[in-house]
């Protein structure tokens, strides 16, 4: 897993409501997550928003897997 995903993903309240994005965009790592789920390829994604690369993406499955094993389940 890529450890130093920290330095591509930023959290600013006033940019996207503070959701984590790819650091200088307001690209959200939940919108690279949806177009890989909509079966845009890396290739794609980065020919449509020529601002991300490679990185940009692996960092933001790094960040999403993250916060994945952060989840605590509270029973209600």
């Amino acid at each position: 897993m890529m450890e130093d995903f920290i330095s591509y993903i930023t959290i600013d309240p006033n940019i996207r409501f503070g959701k984590p994005c790819i650091k200088g965009t307001r690209i959200t790592v939940q919108d690279i997550l949806s177009w890989l789920a909509s079966d845009m390829s890396t290739e794609e994604i980065i020919q449509d928003f020529p601002q991300l690369k490679a990185e940009h993406i692996k960092a933001a499955l790094s960040f999403a897997a993250n916060s994945e094993n952060r989840t605590k389940l509270i029973s209600a």
